[in-house]
């Protein structure tokens, strides 16, 4: 009897864990920002945004460049840069960890963030998503080597 209620209690607590989240009431989804900045979780399980100012010179020459592989993690971020009178006009993931069902999922949500956020920053100094984290250290790394050949 007592294994019983042990366990009616802990999938009680489950329950309640999983409305709270649900809720809205714990930081822990994807968080992106409008502005340019590094998202930082706090010790208090909570997420900041330290916005980064950014300057846009427009000097990028036009053309396709294709950026550095760098590592995420689970799996190689490559992406290619598409320059157009000057600014960027679209980015586009040649690789990304895509080969575990979490990956997908998580790199499914980023991957067009990360292109916006680019392409509104105009520079690789843009927000990382919160969860994506990996990926997005990998695709600031390997924009930012494709725009200093833009550049």
């Amino acid at each position: 009897m007592k294994k019983f209620l042990l366990s009616a209690l802990v999938l009680i607590v489950f329950i309640i864990y999983v409305l709270h989240v649900n809720s809205g009431g714990e930081a822990g989804s994807t968080i992106t920002a409008n502005t340019p900045g590094i998202i930082v979780p706090s010790s208090a399980g909570s997420t900041t945004v330290t916005t980064v100012s950014t300057v846009y010179t427009g000097s990028y020459k036009n053309g396709t460049y294709t950026g550095s592989v760098a590592d995420a993690f689970y799996g190689n971020v490559q992406v290619q840069v598409t320059i157009s009178g000057g600014r960027i006009s679209d980015v586009q993931f040649l690789q990304y960890p895509n080969d575990r069902r979490t990956s997908q999922m998580i790199n499914s949500q980023a991957m067009p963030i990360l292109k916006q956020e680019a392409i509104q920053a105009q520079s690789a100094q843009v927000s990382g998503v919160s969860g994506a984290t990996a990926t997005s250290g990998a695709f600031i790394q390997s924009l930012g080597n494709a725009l200093q050949q833009a550049s």
